[in-house]
């Protein structure tokens, strides 16, 4: 087969914040399946605050100088496997490439619903709409009126986070994020009754004023301050929600939250983290909650969209740099035009640097 593929390696361990000369594009000829596999066109690329933990040398972690993993959208372009046919839409975990030799056991074939487009299988319908819901239903166990808080409420999980709870019956909605703008776009636009800039003080007073009375639950994408300040907020019987680490990604030697450990014990508050690697069972139930608000308008993916496979590093340290809104999507030149009747909530021209905050 002729042509070239492009992958993404990683080049060096960062110390502290990563940058692009981390990481390398290397060309190759355009790779053959073996009997039994397919080879898929990739035209979708996820970039997660996880790739920053696996770029450390950590058991599991990327291996330096070669093709990085990811989550992926693609179309078999060729097949030498009776299980999937040339044409075929399908999600798979080889994404950091523009193309991929994958095996059936290794892809996902895509259910298609009517007015959903193909990028919420990496947002609402994805890997962070799936870690939005388990959080919510498994977790937190979240009952109706209870009243939550979400630190990077912005980011990808913590937009899908509030509008999930909405449709869940939560009662009041806070969160924090990385500028007054993304504040004000939370409450316009996601159902957030209530947004605070972390920059602007210390955040367990600032999340005293949008709770005054307290929070019954809290999502945790970041750790730090915003974790010493849920656990002061929490009402009795509370949960923690503990998704990601943000603050500590780039800074291992930041100093640890300090807060008031009795209040674990005194309010019975119960934290617990989660992989949603070991919630793939919960998926069927995440479509059957989640698509017929789609399909109603009354719920809406939240997503950055960087068009070119070229801008995916950038995006990545962008993302990193919370230079996105919703979940941040690399979408193929060839993949550019908009779906008829489908709205993509943000896209980013490649020619233009994300607005940071």
């Amino acid at each position: 087969m002729n042509g070239t593929a492009l992958t993404v390696h990683q080049t060096a361990r960062p110390h502290g914040f990563p940058t692009a000369a981390h990481f390398a594009f290397v060309e190759s000829p355009l790779p053959e399946p073996a009997v039994g596999s397919v080879l898929v066109q990739n035209l979708y690329w996820s970039v997660d605050p996880y790739h920053r933990e696996m770029m450390d040398d950590v058991p599991g972690g990327f291996v330096l100088d070669a093709p990085l993993e990811g989550r992926a959208i693609g179309r078999v372009v060729a097949s030498r496997t009776p299980r999937l046919a040339a044409g075929e839409m399908v999600f798979h975990r080889q994404g950091w490439r523009t193309h991929a030799v994958v095996t059936p056991e290794e892809v996902r074939r895509l259910p298609r619903f009517d007015g959903v487009p193909l990028t919420a299988y990496l947002s609402t319908l994805g890997g962070t709409g799936l870690t939005a819901y388990v959080g919510l239903t498994r977790i937190a166990r979240l009952r109706e009126g209870e009243d939550l808080f979400v630190s990077a409420a912005a980011g990808g999980v913590g937009t899908a986070t509030g509008r999930f709870a909405g449709l869940l019956g939560a009662g009041r909605l806070v969160g924090c994020a990385g500028s007054a703008a993304k504040a004000a776009h939370l409450v316009r636009e996601v159902g957030y009754d209530a947004v605070f800039d972390y920059h602007e003080g210390p955040a367990a007073d600032l999340l005293g004023k949008v709770a005054p009375d307290g929070i019954d639950v809290f999502v945790d994408n970041v750790g730090g301050e915003q974790l010493a300040a849920a656990v002061g907020a929490l009402r009795e019987f509370g949960r923690i929600v503990r998704v990601g680490t943000i603050s500590q990604y780039n800074t291992p030697d930041a100093t640890l939250p300090r807060f008031d450990y009795a209040d674990i014990v005194e309010k019975s508050i119960r934290m617990e983290g989660f992989l949603v690697s070991n919630y793939l069972d919960v998926q069927e139930e995440l479509y059957e909650f989640a698509v017929p608000h789609l399909q109603s308008g009354r719920l809406t993916p939240d997503e950055t969209v960087v068009d070119g496979f070229e801008h995916i590093v950038d995006s990545f340290l962008g993302m990193l740099r919370g230079e996105n809104t919703g979940k941040i999507i690399v979408r193929d030149h060839t993949e550019a035009l908009p779906l008829s009747g489908v709205r993509t909530p943000e896209t980013r021209n490649p020619s233009t640097r994300m607005p940071s905050g």
